[in-house]
């Protein structure tokens, strides 16, 4: 739907990177605008700038501009209402395409003309054409495959913090990914990163990593970096979905959306905020914050009759390590679990640094058990959560009275936790089958008496693979 283009001449306000009109006929939320200015020595420069409609009130229209506006003088500014609503081109030829956050060409390249121009705003998948995720994505990642399993359609995000590898891990997933243990076809994958504030340094060891594997001309990059005006980190994310559902639902590929870093957009939704005044929610945040991002994770799942699926990834630094912090709180309520990173074991060396007890996929179930990793895959996963969990306690009563003085099973416990870390958790740039993450998650268990080992029965007991492959094994 287009209406006519209405130009207005001054603005009543300019606050940041919002443009206040008054008495505007028929303004739209999300129609595109077009500003101009006279052009004047020393002055701003004269545009054309970009912007969005983000209010559209009887008395008050608020415009976002996407370009910054030091010096932009607001009764001297000239405004057109395009009455197009906000849309991008989205195609199969944007595939090994680099593009601002705006959807600009960054590779030298001619601006894409796409199969289809879509809406940029979007909507969350209505719940009743969605179907269950079931079919399990293999990462070769043990902490994941093993004890978090991530789920074609699912939106699992990882919880890191200043300095962590948050986005090594995001980019070890997308090289590494295997859909139902299958090598990836990489005519139906696709890869859409989205760089929200994130530094020049971080973009370029993301595409080392991808491009090593031959993942990058299957690979969409929307990049807003540090350097780019704040207000197109809110554009971004919006898209490279506009795109991954394109590709996704009327293509037909299994698309794969690395968001990083969703800190940096919620920084900007409080910068946005509070230049309209509104009234601050937790930390200074806006009270809207949770609705904002449910409209961005809640674009992932599979549809009913649609081929393909959309499978998202955010990235969240929590600020201070604080995962009780507004950002990563709000986004564990709206996605389906969390992988968890931990500075201690960062430290030590671990790579990757996956905390396993506060991490969560509560997926996981729909995707693991007979007929897709092993019938015995949810309590095994259990029984080593559960005897590590005991490990973790009999680490810290050590440090109060010594390893020595713990009784006889919470020494077992603790040495199982240090071999946890160390055989499992860790394993650097290699990437594990999950056959293999299971044979070492059996070997750990296989130092503890069978007696305690209360969540793993005798008939699972007896068909466990052993240390040299599958078959009997007794203790």
């Amino acid at each position: 739907m287009t209406d006519l283009p209405r130009t207005y001449r001054g603005a009543r306000a300019l606050a940041g990177p919002l443009l206040f009109l008054e008495g505007t006929r028929r303004a739209r939320l999300g129609e595109w605008v077009r500003i101009e200015v006279e052009a004047t020595p020393g002055g701003p420069r004269p545009g054309p700038y970009r912007g969005q409609v983000i209010d559209a009130g009887r008395e008050l229209t608020v415009v976002q501009v996407f370009e910054e506006t030091v010096g932009l003088a607001p009764s001297q500014a000239r405004v057109t209402l395009t009455g197009t609503a906000a849309a991008t081109p989205v195609g199969r030829e944007l595939l090994g395409r680099t593009l601002s956050g705006a959807g600009r060409p960054l590779d030298g390249l001619p601006p894409p003309v796409g199969e289809a121009l879509r809406p940029v705003a979007g909507a969350p998948l209505n719940p009743l054409a969605r179907v269950s995720p079931r079919d399990s994505i293999e990462t070769g990642i043990s902490a994941i495959d093993g004890l978090n399993t991530l789920v074609r359609g699912q939106k699992l995000p990882v919880f890191s913090g200043p300095g962590l590898p948050g986005l090594e891990l995001a980019a070890r997933i997308v090289r590494d990914a295997r859909i139902g243990g299958e090598t990836v076809d990489t005519a139906r994958f696709a890869v859409i990163f989205v760089g929200m504030g994130i530094t020049h340094r971080e973009t370029r060891r993301f595409l080392e990593r991808i491009e090593a594997e031959r993942v990058r001309e299957r690979t969409i990059l929307y990049l807003n970096q540090t350097g780019d005006p704040v207000i197109e980190r809110l554009l971004a994310p919006r898209v490279a979905l506009a795109e991954a559902e394109f590709l996704a639902f009327e293509v037909g590929l299994d698309v794969l959306v690395v968001m990083a870093d969703v800190t940096h957009y919620s920084e900007a939704l409080r910068e946005l905020a509070a230049a309209r005044d509104e009234v601050p929610g937790r930390r200074g945040y806006p009270g809207a914050m949770y609705t904002d991002l449910a409209s961005l994770f809640e674009r992932a799942g599979i549809l009913r009759d649609r081929p393909g699926s959309l499978t998202q990834i955010p990235v969240v630094t929590m600020p201070d390590d604080d995962i009780t912090h507004p950002i990563p709180d709000l986004t564990g309520y709206i996605t389906e679990g969390q992988i968890v990173l931990d500075r201690e074991l960062h430290r030590r060396g671990v790579f990757p640094p996956i905390d396993v007890l506060p991490s969560l996929s509560r997926l996981m179930k729909a995707g693991i058990g007979a007929g897709r990793t092993e019938p015995w895959h949810r309590a095994w996963a259990d029984q080593l959560y559960a005897a590590y969990g005991r490990g973790r306690q009999a680490r810290t009563m050590a440090a109060i009275v010594g390893e020595a003085g713990l009784p006889e099973a919470d020494r077992r416990a603790l040495a199982l936790a240090k071999s946890f870390e160390r055989d499992l958790v860790h394993q650097g740039a290699e990437r594990r089958a999950l056959g293999e993450t299971f044979r070492l998650g059996w070997r750990l268990l296989e130092t503890l008496p069978r007696t305690d080992l209360h969540r793993i029965d005798d008939a699972i007991w007896r068909a466990r693979p052993t240390a040299g492959g599958d078959g009997e094994g007794e203790r």
